[in-house]
């Protein structure tokens, strides 16, 4: 079957800074450049790749953006198109997209849960950044924690022109307690209830823990997601090399390949595949 990877990061600390890597450890810490992803990937069948911004410092946002539409002009890299980092309430963000305008140019992606405070996508500033995205035909990526979701489903809302894409499962708390769960579920329903969402199946590998099988922690929240978005919308990702926290690349892909052997091999297809094609007009 092939792929396409939605959810892939790159870092060269000796290119960029990264602040939220100050503390880090292995694996993280280290660089992960195209050729660590391609020996990760080799023989798993990923075709394309989507990158996704690693929240380089502000002032290195163009910088890095252009780094990888190289990458994406090079016919030896799989990437084909990148989510890059922006503020949307940014005085200056119609400036930056501007200057950043490219055909390999995918979205955008501002972490919510950063040090920002709740509700801070819902200022009018905000919403007006990523209306714009929509009046481009970009995307934006939410990244929020499991207990913000109801902003986010508040936020596609606002902006029915724009086109969403849920992160990691809307951050699914595989080993949260009982009430955590649902919450979870409720804003995860809130957000599918909006069309204009897809969601990524991606990042909930790196929330498992050890002593218990990987699929058994997260069959409930995989197809609580899965059956709540529909088969039309959603995607995978690896969150690569985050997910390597817990399991290398091609465990993770045979772990969600087990996990959905059960459903149709057309709504397999559309999961590892042709959603993303579409969604993403490659």
């Amino acid at each position: 079957m092939r792929i396409i990877d939605t959810h892939q990061h790159l870092w060269d600390r000796t290119r960029f800074d990264l602040p939220w890597l100050a503390s880090a450890t292995e694996p993280l810490s280290k660089s992960h450049t195209p050729d660590d992803y391609a020996q990760a990937a080799a023989g798993l069948g990923i075709a394309a790749t989507i990158y996704m911004e690693v929240d380089v410092r502000s002032d290195q946002r163009e910088a890095e953006a252009q780094y990888v539409f190289g990458l994406c002009d090079d016919p030896k890299n799989p990437m084909v198109g990148a989510v890059v980092g922006g503020d949307p309430a940014a005085a200056d963000f119609k400036a930056y997209l501007d200057k950043i305008a490219s055909p390999h140019l995918k979205g955008v992606r501002q972490v919510l849960h950063g040090g920002l405070p709740q509700g801070y996508c819902l200022s009018p500033e905000f919403v007006a950044g990523v209306r714009e995205l929509g009046k481009r035909k970009l995307r934006f990526d939410l990244c929020l924690r499991s207990g913000e979701l109801a902003d986010g489903a508040a936020l596609a809302k606002k902006c029915p022109e724009t086109r969403f894409v849920l992160d990691h499962c809307g951050n699914a708390p595989i080993t949260g307690t009982a009430a955590q769960q649902e919450a979870w579920k409720r804003g995860l329903e809130q957000v599918a209830a909006c069309s204009n969402t897809v969601v990524k199946i991606s990042g909930i590998i790196a929330g498992t823990t050890s002593g218990v099988p990987f699929a058994e922690q997260l069959a409930p929240s995989l197809n609580q997601t899965l059956d709540a978005f529909g088969p039309e919308r959603v995607i995978f990702a690896s969150d690569w090399p985050v997910c390597t926290l817990r399991v290398s690349l091609k465990d993770w892909i045979t772990t969600l390949k087990a996990l959905v052997a059960t459903r149709s091999e057309a709504e397999q297809r559309k999961l590892f595949y042709d959603n993303a094609t579409r969604f993403y007009e490659l």
